[in-house]
């Protein structure tokens, strides 16, 4: 049984598909509705865009608090479902003339996926609590799921698109994927390993499963994940231009194809992570099994430095005929991009929060996963103000200060080796 992966991970699996096929729905046709049909400059979609992920971002404290000591994990969940559902619903009745249906969508799936995401992970991290050996490929696989549903969601945002040319009917179609979601988390929710505060408040008072650590080192793990948390924004900040100036290139320097619209760009990075995730699960296990696995330090060491070699292809493209925003690009451009953001972001984002579940301590767990997110919040805010910028410098200009970025994030992770090494090497 310890070779094997538990069987509430099919469920969270399943749950997180349906979740983010609604998610990126909306991510895949967000800034070209706010261009297309509510006529917003891009000031204002800068704005909207910092504003809406950052708050996808940052709620995850809130939640991991709701999860932790309030309503516990699995309430948690459900909230943040049925208001992410409402919310795609907001949005599908939304127009110019009816604004006040935009800003309850973005508020209602705002705050639903902040308070839903962090317990996904604390429940996928509990599933692991007898056979620790296994998270970080358990976070792999789950990273799997949510990319599967990040693959299907911008095609079908791309096949309406194409027949209905009407971004509405896509938002309805994210409300369908949550309900999908929430009807599967119900049918398996018997399968998770649930946080329950009155539980833990009873352990805490009895002591029962209570793991003692010492001041200096309670407060060296948090300070540990801090530098972590700074890091990773850093890389988020270039990561989330893939929803706004990479989004923009395809709209306006790059060729179009009827079967291929903006929107169906989102969809590469998710398909070359499904695709190239077991690849590397095996050639991790290989290193494993003759004792040489790289740290997942190091793993988030390479993978800022990815990130900063996706940035230097975007200026190359600028460069070439990107700069002139006409649609003569080759779209193999965005698609060598989208591969190296990818390599980066399996090497990042699935390592961190395995990371950040083995370096938090218990009693404050959720939290700390709520922090990670926060840095990923930190990031995009600044991604969503940096990308004001988009039209007022030369694109090459734009992405060089993104690979300069990139760069120098694995510096930093390089100088903090050591440090990040100490507990959650």
């Amino acid at each position: 049984m310890a070779n094997k992966h538990p069987k509430g991970l099919n469920i969270l699996f399943m749950t997180e598909l349906w979740e983010r096929f609604g998610f990126y729905i909306m991510y895949s046709i967000y800034m070209l509705y706010m261009e297309r049909d509510l006529k917003f400059d891009i000031n204002t979609q800068g704005n909207f865009y910092a504003l809406f992920f950052g708050s996808c971002y940052l709620f995850p404290l809130v939640g991991g608090y709701l999860g932790d000591r309030v309503l516990g994990t699995i309430m948690t969940v459900r909230t943040g479902a049925i208001m992410m559902a409402f919310g795609y619903t907001f949005l599908a009745l939304s127009s110019i003339n009816a604004i006040t249906f935009f800003y309850f969508g973005l508020f209602f799936v705002g705050i639903g996926t902040g308070i839903f995401k962090v317990n996904m992970s604390t429940l996928i991290s509990n599933l692991y609590h007898d056979r620790a050996e296994l998270k970080d490929s358990g976070f792999n696989i789950y990273y799997m799921g949510i990319n599967i549903g990040a693959t299907i969601g911008p095609l079908a945002a791309n096949f309406i698109g194409s027949y209905t040319n009407n971004y509405n009917i896509s938002f309805a179609a994210a409300a369908v994927g949550m309900v999908v979601s929430i009807i599967t988390f119900e049918i398996g929710k018997k399968k998770l390993i649930p946080v329950n505060p009155l539980k833990l408040a009873q352990q805490n008072a009895t002591g029962i499963q209570k793991v003692t650590l010492s001041k200096k080192e309670y407060i060296d793990r948090i300070l540990t994940l801090i530098i972590l948390f700074v890091i990773a924004a850093l890389f988020w900040l270039p990561f989330y231009q893939n929803g706004f100036a990479l989004t923009k290139f395809a709209n306006n320097s790059t060729v179009k194809y009827g079967f291929l619209r903006p929107e169906a760009y989102q969809a590469f990075g998710a398909i070359f992570i499904v695709g190239c995730t077991p690849i590397m699960l095996w050639i991790f296990s290989k290193f494993r099994n003759r004792g040489k696995e790289p740290s997942t330090p190091a793993k988030i060491f390479f993978g800022m430095n990815m990130m900063g070699i996706a940035m230097l292809i975007m200026v190359i493209a600028s460069l070439m005929g990107g700069n002139e925003n006409q649609n003569i690009m080759s779209p193999l451009w965005l698609v060598m991009t989208y591969f190296m953001i990818t390599l980066g972001e399996i090497l990042i984002s699935p390592l961190g929060q395995s990371y950040v579940t083995k370096v938090a301590p218990a009693s404050i767990q959720g939290f700390m996963i709520g922090g990670w997110f926060s840095a990923t919040a930190v990031g995009i805010i600044s991604s969503g103000f940096f990308g004001k910028l988009y039209n007022s410098v030369p694109h090459h200009s734009f992405y060089l200060i993104l690979a300069a970025i990139s760069f120098f994030a694995a510096f930093l992770v390089f100088i903090f080796m050591k440090k990040l090494k100490k507990y959650g090497g």
